[in-house]
C-alpha cells in the first residue's frame, strides 16, 4: 500500500469508533482473516496488515502495536557490509481474545482462543487457549 493511500485510510479510521473501525476494514479486506464482532481502538496495525488474522470477538484497545517485521538486518548490513535477510512473520489471534492498551504483539505469535493480554504487554511467544 503506498504511503499516500495509507494515510488517508489512518484518517478515516482515527475518528471512527472501535467497532465501526473494525466494520469498514472488514469490507476492504485489510486483514489476512478477520472474523465477527471486532473492536479496534488503534487505528494503525503496522506494515504489513495482510499477515495478521483475527478470529471472532476480538477486541484491542488504544495504543496497541502489531509488529510483523525485524529490521535489525538493516543496521547489521551498515555495520559489516553484509548482506542480511529481514525477518518478516504472522500474527494469529484466536477467538474471544482481548488485548490490553500499550501492549505490543511480535511477529511469529499464534495467540490462543479465550485468552487476555494484560496492558502494556509484549507477546514475543505463542499464548495457548485459556490463559490471562
Amino acid at each position: 500500500m503506498g504511503r499516500i493511500k495509507r494515510y488517508i485510510l489512518m484518517l478515516k479510521l482515527i475518528y471512527r469508533g472501535g467497532y465501526a473501525k473494525a466494520d469498514y476494514l472488514k469490507k476492504i479486506h485489510y486483514f489476512k482473516h478477520q472474523g465477527e464482532h471486532c473492536y479496534f481502538q488503534p487505528y494503525n496495525f503496522g506494515t504489513e496488515p495482510e499477515l495478521i488474522s483475527f478470529g471472532n470477538n476480538v477486541h484491542v484497545a488504544s495504543k496497541v502495536m502489531f509488529i510483523n517485521h525485524d529490521i535489525t538486518s538493516l543496521m547489521f548490513e551498515y555495520m559489516d557490509d553484509n548482506e542480511y535477510e529481514e525477518r518478516y512473520g504472522s500474527i494469529t489471534i484466536g477467538d474471544n481474545v482481548f488485548i490490553g492498551a500499550n501492549s505490543t504483539i511480535l511477529y511469529d505469535v499464534h495467540i490462543g482462543n479465550n485468552v487476555i493480554v494484560g496492558a502494556g504487554s509484549l507477546v514475543n511467544k505463542d499464548i495457548p487457549d485459556g490463559v490471562i
